[in-house]
């Protein structure tokens, strides 16, 4: 639990606590600290012992860290039944992302680089204008819109009264 706590970090703490607490009361604080550590452990290993009489037999190998997900993998990634680790090893990330990034590379040059003369781009789609048929464009009427004409992507028209 403290495994990563320095020699200073310790001595910081020492520090503190005397400085808070003083040095008078500073023996009563550290046996209360420990006696409740004490109790908390005497009652999570208690639960544990009852957890497992009561799931019976069948789970008398179960082990609580298992139920931790990094312990859990861990554990299967030994075990290597489903050939885990084949499949580890066979997938390489950083290749993988660099082809994806070569990939995006080139086709960003290709497609800054221009064609020749009489060549086309058939990567590029391409775009006509919209066809406006019949339309009366000199005198748009924008009082009421057409709302019985549906969209050519079939979205349901907009209702101006709903809004």
């Amino acid at each position: 639990m403290f495994n990563d706590i320095g020699p200073l970090e310790l001595v910081t703490l020492a520090v503190l606590a005397v400085l808070i607490f003083g040095p008078d009361k500073l023996p009563k604080v550290i046996q209360d600290v420990t006696r409740t550590i004490r109790k908390i452990r005497e009652f999570s290993e208690s639960a544990k012992q009852d957890i497992r009489t009561e799931l019976g037999p069948e789970f008398k190998d179960f082990e609580f860290e298992d139920l931790n997900p990094k312990t859990f993998i861990r554990k299967q990634l030994d075990n290597d039944e489903l050939g885990l680790k084949e499949i580890r090893n066979g997938f390489d990330l950083k290749k993988e992302m660099a082809e994806v990034a070569d990939a995006v590379h080139t086709t960003a040059e290709s497609a800054s680089t221009p064609l020749p003369a009489g060549k086309v781009d058939m990567s590029k789609p391409d775009v006509a204008a919209p066809d406006l048929g019949k339309a009366d464009l000199s005198k748009p009427d924008l009082s009421k819109p057409d709302l019985t004409k549906k969209p050519d992507d079939n979205r349901p028209p907009f209702d101006y009264d709903a809004t």
